[in-house]
């Protein structure tokens, strides 16, 4: 099997893997994989493919990380099924930082009270993140795209 062969068939096994998974960053190593097998296939030696390729990966991973933080998720959690939802306040867990337990479809959730809070108020769900739900007493705005 010949070298850009090989380099082609782990950048294809790669970003077969990537869409199973959903991570961007098998893409990008796949991508680079490609740019090796374009660099043997040009005839480079395998110094130079594995540079080229190590080159791209970095550069790839770069791009990736940069746009990441230029386009932050939302800071409570990504799941809009489920904001502006209104849950049942249970009980304090600890009150000082604002965790709780509520009752949402049938279930205690632990809960991050954001901002003020009074007993009796409505809480509405603004996101969530590892099984917390963060939940404020006004609906949160809805998402722009």
């Amino acid at each position: 099997m010949t070298s850009e062969l090989m380099w082609a068939v782990a950048g294809l096994l790669l970003i077969t893997l990537e869409l199973l998974s959903g991570t961007l960053y098998l893409l990008v190593f796949g991508a680079a994989a490609l740019v090796g097998a374009l660099a043997a296939y040009l005839g480079g030696d395998f110094w130079l493919q594995c540079l080229m390729s190590g080159v791209a990966a970095l550069l790839g991973t770069f791009l990736l990380r940069w746009w990441r933080a230029s386009h932050p998720r939302e800071a409570a959690g990504s799941n809009d099924l489920d904001r502006g939802q209104v849950v049942l306040m249970e009980s304090w867990i600890d009150r000082p930082t604002g965790m709780a337990r509520v009752k949402y479809r049938g279930a205690t959730w632990d809960a991050r009270i954001e901002g003020e809070f009074k007993d009796g108020e409505v809480l509405c769900i603004r996101g969530q993140e590892n099984g917390v739900l963060f939940v404020g007493v006004n609906r949160p705005h809805p998402i722009a795209d």
